[in-house]
């Protein structure tokens, strides 16, 4: 097949989170496979790594935003098998970040996402490469089927290209009022509650679902969860429930070459699962030395490394601390919510050898995170699927986690006798107290090294790699072409 995947972020050229590392193992895993021809659209920003040996399109073309008529250019890059193009435009792309500064969202984020729709579209025409499939990502893409359905309904280029669309996370939607609708260019005859119309504006998200020839989410619980519960469908599980026969969950895997805890470079030995005892000790002194934490090999260490908001539960787990500090210690790393950075920074100012709060991207301290770590917290709200407990479990960090979407399906919690298959704990009652009941039990299996060091084993010896959920994007891809 002839592939193209747009994206507002894939790993290892730009990120703010999970999106990115999704995206850039599925061109990987797509591209091994010889008989796909695989390219990659993103948005040429500011700070793109691995941009040196960049190679240009000649010449520009043309895209329409409103009553603007933009220029648009193309350069692109040779990442294994994947031929990575990024589009240029540097009134909506050359900025210090991808979606937003420190107070807030840039206001033309709808003009600049209708512009990268629009020209990765165009883009496939002006380098003359046909797909046969389309793979949008989130909102940011959410235009894209809906311009295979109208705008290019006709356009002969695009007879035989079918979309599937994405949904990583169906909390952020790309929420605009009509005239983005309007500065798209599509046809006020299709402004119904059927097909664009959202409260009175239009959803980038929206239309995706409404358009796209097949639809997914990265997990099978997550996928029931946005269907049946209002909580988590945020307003569309009515059209989600509409679309059912075309719409399906596949949980995500991780990319075993960058997860390694074997090889992992920045580690200070390596380790499988039968040397996790050795080598997480390493891990763990090196961890909290370089994190200012008290030396105490026999300390339990909760690692978090996370986005801070709400959805992530990080406002509860500020109590939470509070009151396990002196019975474990605590590394958090992650940016976010302003008010929830201040009250980390506070947090470990005030606690001094307990607790580390590190407030910025730092790649190479995550991995030492996971591998100095014994347990992982994610008390999320809600959660699509998250990379976060599977890195976790590879690097034999057991994850304590809420029941909620994907985690559901990539944990087995700890019940209290099944230390032969258990992967981490469950969090049952969502609340300040549910959650420190389920830390009690993760602390009280600390303490039983037997149990503990099998339950290690357990979640580093599973298979979470992209292998058998590529494989499946891969079948859903046939089913959406023929």
């Amino acid at each position: 097949m002839n592939i193209v995947l747009a994206a507002s972020e894939a790993f290892p050229f730009c990120k703010t989170g999970g999106l990115a590392d999704v995206v850039g193992a599925l061109c990987q895993q797509f591209a091994s496979r010889k008989s796909n021809k695989v390219l990659l659209f993103l948005p040429h920003y500011r700070n793109i790594v691995r941009v040196s040996s960049l190679k240009v399109v000649p010449g520009v073309y043309l895209i329409p935003v409103g009553d603007k008529i933009e220029q648009v250019s193309l350069s692109y890059i040779n990442w294994g098998n994947v031929l990575v193009f990024f589009v240029g435009n540097r009134k909506y792309f050359d900025r210090p970040g991808l979606y937003r500064t420190k107070d807030g969202e840039y206001p033309d984020n709808d003009e600049r996402f209708i512009l990268f729709s629009r020209a990765v579209l165009e883009g496939c025409k002006f380098i003359g490469f046909r797909p046969d499939l389309i793979h949008c990502h989130d909102w940011q893409t959410g235009l894209i089927p809906a311009y295979l359905k109208t705008v290019y309904k006709l356009d002969a280029f695009y007879t035989r290209t079918r979309s599937l669309y994405t949904i990583h996370n169906i909390a952020y939607q790309g929420h605009y009022p009509y005239s983005s609708f309007r500065k798209a260019g599509f046809h006020p005859v299709d402004y119904t509650p059927e097909k664009f119309e959202y409260y009175g504006g239009v959803s980038f998200l929206k239309s995706g679902l409404v358009f796209a020839d097949n639809i997914n989410t990265v997990s099978p619980n997550y996928a029931r969860e946005v269907q049946t519960d209002p909580a988590m469908g945020f307003g569309l599980e009515g059209l989600l429930r509409h679309r059912a026969d075309h719409f399906c969950g596949i949980v995500n895997g991780i990319d075993t070459e960058v997860w390694d805890p074997e090889l992992d470079p920045v580690l200070p030995i390596g380790y499988d699962a039968a040397e996790a005892a050795k080598g997480k000790l390493a891990a763990k002194l090196a961890l909290q030395q370089q994190c200012k934490l008290d030396q105490d090999p026999d300390k339990p260490l909760v690692g978090i490394v996370s986005r801070l908001d709400y959805q992530k539960g990080l406002d509860i787990v500020l109590n939470l601390i509070e009151r396990f500090k002196d019975r474990a210690q605590f590394v958090v790393l992650g940016m976010g919510d302003p008010m929830l950075e201040k009250a980390y920074q506070s947090l470990a100012r005030n606690n001094a050898g307990k607790v580390s709060y590190n407030g910025r991207l730092d790649e190479d301290l995550a991995h030492r995170i996971y591998a100095g770590s014994d347990l992982f917290l994610m008390p999320s709200r809600f959660e699509p699927c998250g990379l976060s407990q599977l890195i976790a479990m590879k690097y034999g960090a057991l994850p304590v986690v809420s029941r909620v979407g994907g985690l559901v399906d990539t944990v087995k919690g700890f019940d209290g006798s099944n230390e032969d298959s258990a992967t981490g704990f469950f969090i049952n009652n969502f609340s300040e107290k549910g959650i420190c009941q389920t830390l009690e039990d993760a602390l009280k299996a600390f303490g039983n090294k037997k149990v503990w060091g099998r339950m290690v084993k357990n979640a580093m010896r599973q298979d979470l790699s992209w292998d058998k959920s590529a494989q499946a994007y891969l079948d859903l891809y046939r089913k959406t072409v023929i």
